[in-house]
């Protein structure tokens, strides 16, 4: 009960902050929801203003939302009928802000469609396959370490270790990081995830060894022991996949722009004369 509650005033809040920009698949038959004053609220418009709602509302199933949201469309559907009572249709600031939302919605509207053009499955696949051939998968690392707070007792660690203590033991017992407890094992990782020292030192050393000299980082002096080494694995496509997309949505907006700036005649009051100079 809190949870809906929560969630319906949250809802309050963005409702009519929020015009509904796209409208979700709507079902084979459009259905009457309601009626006010005689005109009907169609389901495909109250899907359409879930759509034009933040991220977190959309990901609810339209039917948990379908209550709250035809209410929020009785009461647009009410103001605006009071406002074109009140000849608001031609008011001068209702026009100007009619004008600039047509320009936005026009604007977005065409972006997306070129867009679609270019950014296709196919591409985003080749995408891939380039990146494929031009990435080599990175080699990855199964190590724990120990990190302690000065270099003299980072030493003395690795003298217990030299005398055959056990390594995880030592971890729980001694390690001021937050592996300590689990005896200092960070799993699997790449060269790239860990900062360079701890990385260079971890890659170097074989398989069951441990650093014969303390690591220093700028968490501390750390004692380091690889436990076993693996080669890397290409991502899958579907691991790629949104960030090859929106990869290739950027390059292809800037480019759009920088053609469309190109061919038209700007003058941006804004700028220095030498800025205008340099293009």
């Amino acid at each position: 009960m809190l949870r809906k509650t929560l969630l319906a005033a949250s809802l309050a809040t963005v409702l009519f902050a929020s015009p509904a920009m796209a409208q979700d698949s709507a079902p084979a038959e459009d259905k009457v929801l309601a009626t006010v004053n005689g005109e009907k609220i169609m389901e495909s418009e109250v899907r359409a203003t879930q759509q034009g709602l933040p991220a977190q509302y959309r990901q609810y199933p339209f039917e948990a939302l379908k209550p709250m949201l035809l209410d929020r469309e009785i009461s647009q559907r009410l103001l605006t009928m009071a406002g074109e009572k009140a000849g608001l249709n031609d008011d001068e600031e209702v026009k100007d802000r009619v004008a600039a939302m047509k320009r936005r919605i026009v604007a977005e509207t065409y972006l997306d469609r070129e867009i679609a053009k270019v950014v296709t499955e196919d591409a985003v696949k080749a995408r891939y396959d380039e990146f494929i051939k031009t990435n080599e998968p990175e080699n990855q690392v199964h190590a724990r370490h120990i990190l302690l707070k000065t270099e003299e007792d980072a030493k003395a660690v690795i003298k217990e270790l030299d005398g055959g203590a056990d390594f995880a033991d030592l971890a729980k017992e001694k390690s001021t990081g937050p592996s300590g407890p689990t005896g200092g094992d960070l799993g699997f990782f790449s060269h790239d995830q860990m900062v360079p020292e701890f990385a260079d030192a971890a890659f170097k050393m074989e398989p069951g060894s441990y650093s014969k000299e303390p690591v220093k980082t700028q968490f501390g002096w750390h004692v380091i022991k690889v436990e076993e080494t693996k080669k890397g694995e290409q991502p899958s496509f579907e691991d790629k996949r949104t960030e090859l997309t929106a990869e290739l949505t950027q390059e292809t907006y800037k480019k759009l722009v920088a053609d469309l700036r190109s061919d038209a005649e700007v003058d941006n009051t804004l700028e220095t004369p030498d800025a205008k100079e340099s293009k």
